[in-house]
């Protein structure tokens, strides 16, 4: 009797173990379906054909094709190309038939991460709502913390301005009464002839007080013709100027919380004077599988200040945005083809040179890419505090401010020809460059001599200064 009891326990045990132990290994298609729309989206879809085959069922299809199993599918989705070279013949049709297009290697994904992304391809709608249920109760526990620490930190805060609105009212309440009682006083007492005769005529006080007339004249002349004057120097100056866009493009999104560099998108600042405004071409190479809006990220103001209600609306509205894009250049996102009229996306021109300004980005982007980052790093850059350019490592910051945190673009800068003089004075010239090395080595050591073997050649001293440089 002991015996068996004792067997009973052993197996139970083991029973426990064993479900603790495949409850760990147990692939998450909600994980899957994170990993497939970071990785994967831009050559496949789960039904259809993109540049690679549709992906639903795919380890079935595997086997049933070739009797392969996971082990071939970790192979072929870390390093297919190593794969197709050892001679895998399954692999070699697969690449003939997709025309020869290489697909990118994953080194990056763990097995597990691999058999997560085919526990979603198995099951989408599974996946795609265990992620949902992942995301809300991820959010719950973030609101929940974030209620508990205002709670902690709110009671004493409300205290003090509670107190401070009853001091207020009796403060009022008492200047009230004593305005009161001063009207009443004065309203029923009468003028007696002595306090007539006291009583001093307007050009009587402006004769007596002439001359400080005359200064409170001269002086308001003076700050009229001062507000007069700057008034002027402000006409073109446009710092501040954020206009509405016909598609709710977002910076930060784009540029701080995915990373794309700005040139990725403004690709001509390296080749020209302006940076130009990218084609939708360049936004279709992700917006083709980026279909809506599905990242963390997401503008609280548009929630306070009562334009959204919730986090939800504001993700719902960037992802109609997309839509607006598809709309304008006649993508159809289910057939994935252009089968739509057209009509160009007339956005609204933020920075505008005078005509009598020549400004050429490639000089500042290329030419002097290492000299301005130099001077975001050492904190040179004019106002770069106002600009709030931090640790930037965008060449772009130094004048346009931090773009990668703005939400809608807007003018950061005054672009006053002073603070151009004044950039050029303090930014100093990439001497590691070897053909500035060469090209002003005669003119370092003449400054050398000059000021000291600690000089530094600034951009004012190659000409920076130079009126034709940038009028003409």
């Amino acid at each position: 009797m002991k015996a068996r009891f004792l067997k009973r326990i052993r197996l139970w045990s083991c029973a426990i173990i064993m479900s603790t132990f495949s409850l760990a290994n147990a692939q998450d298609a909600g994980k899957g379906y994170e990993l497939f729309e970071a990785n994967c989206t831009t050559c496949h879809q789960i039904d259809g054909k993109l540049i690679g085959p549709e992906l639903r069922n795919v380890e079935k299809r595997v086997k049933d094709e070739a009797g392969l199993g996971k082990e071939w599918l970790h192979a072929w989705i870390k390093d297919n190309k190593a794969l197709r070279e050892s001679g895998d013949a399954y692999a070699n049709k697969i690449f003939a038939e997709y025309n020869n297009t290489e697909m990118l290697a994953f080194p990056g994904l763990s097995d597990g991460d691999i058999d997560n992304i085919l526990a979603y391809t198995a099951d989408p709608d599974g996946g795609l709502k265990a992620f949902e249920e992942a995301k809300a109760a991820k959010k719950k526990e973030a609101a929940a913390a974030k209620a508990a620490e205002a709670g902690q930190g709110g009671g004493a805060n409300s205290g003090v301005i509670a107190v401070g609105f009853v001091v207020l009212a009796a403060l009022l309440l008492w200047i009230l009464v004593r305005v009161n009682a001063l009207v009443k006083a004065t309203a029923t007492e009468e003028l007696n002839a002595d306090k007539e005769k006291a009583a001093v005529s307007l050009s009587h006080v402006f004769e007596k007080y002439k001359k400080v007339g005359s200064v409170l004249v001269a002086v308001l002349a003076f700050l009229a013709l001062y507000n007069v004057y700057w008034g002027l120097m402000g006409i073109g100056v446009d710092k501040g100027y954020e206009p509405e866009q016909p598609i709710y493009f977002s910076h930060k999104v784009h540029a701080g919380v995915q990373g794309i560099d700005c040139q990725y998108c403004h690709s001509s600042a390296k080749y020209g004077k302006v940076s130009g405004i990218p084609s939708p071409n360049v936004c279709m190479n992700c917006h083709k599988t980026i279909k809506e809006y599905k990242g963390d990220y997401f503008e609280e103001e548009l929630i306070t200040s009562g334009k959204f209600a919730d986090e939800e609306s504001v993700k719902n509205f960037y992802t109609a945005e997309i839509q607006k894009m598809y709309k304008a250049i006649g993508w159809n996102p289910e057939t994935n083809k252009y089968d739509g009229p057209q009509k160009p996306i007339e956005w609204v021109r933020i920075h505008n040179m005078p005509d009598f300004v020549f400004f050429s980005h490639s000089q500042h982007v290329v030419a002097g890419e290492k000299a301005i980052k130099k001077a975001i790093k050492d904190g040179t850059i004019p106002n770069s505090k106002e600009l709030n350019i931090g640790s930037g490592d965008q060449v772009c910051f130094a004048c346009h401010g931090r773009v990668d945190e703005m939400n809608e673009v807007k003018m950061a800068n005054d672009f006053t020809m002073g603070w151009c003089i004044e950039c050029h004075r303090t930014t100093e010239v990439d001497m590691d460059n070897e053909y500035n090395k060469e090209y002003y080595a005669e003119l370092h050591e003449k400054l050398k001599k000059q000021y000291g073997d600690a000089t530094k050649i600034t951009v004012d001293a190659i000409g920076g200064l130079e009126c034709g440089k940038c009028h003409y």
